[in-house]
């Protein structure tokens, strides 16, 4: 099982996004994430992973509901934070990204649904924001 992990950065109704460089998504918008690290906390990763694609220090805030995608080569934990900017690096670059973007919620559902990554992602993400559906990040306790 992979464990993935990443924030939602939200400012001004807007979202920042990622528009990834791998070649399996190339082209494709994401919101900053990645797989957790061994030895580190998803909270660490969460952290981590913004830091590394948007060069965006955060704090997270709170947590979106969980959400588990089973393929035929491997089942994936998603978990994205609700995060306030600390910091934005505005001349940020890293090869792993294409570019980044600060995209407004109602521009993200008029896009086409192969413009993302993951749409299933993506529209319930936006779902949850509409319903105000987060949850303390303290739900998540690492023993």
């Amino acid at each position: 099982m992979e464990t993935i992990v990443g924030s939602i950065i939200l400012k001004e109704n807007k979202i920042l996004m990622v528009k990834e460089s791998k070649k399996a998504c190339y082209g494709k918008w994401a919101f900053p994430a990645g797989h957790l690290e061994k030895n580190e906390t998803i909270a660490e990763g969460a952290k981590r992973e913004t830091l590394e694609e948007t060069g965006c220090k955060v704090e997270l805030e709170k947590v979106f509901p969980v959400f588990i995608i089973n393929t035929e080569d491997v089942n994936v934990v998603m978990i994205h934070f609700l995060a306030n900017l600390i910091e934005e690096d505005a001349e940020y670059k890293t090869d792993e990204i294409l570019e980044r973007k600060w995209i407004s919620i109602e521009e993200m559902k008029s896009m086409e649904k192969n413009e993302f990554r993951s749409y299933a992602v993506v529209k319930n993400i936006l779902e949850s924001i509409e319903k105000n559906e987060f949850y303390k990040a303290d739900i998540i306790k690492e023993i």
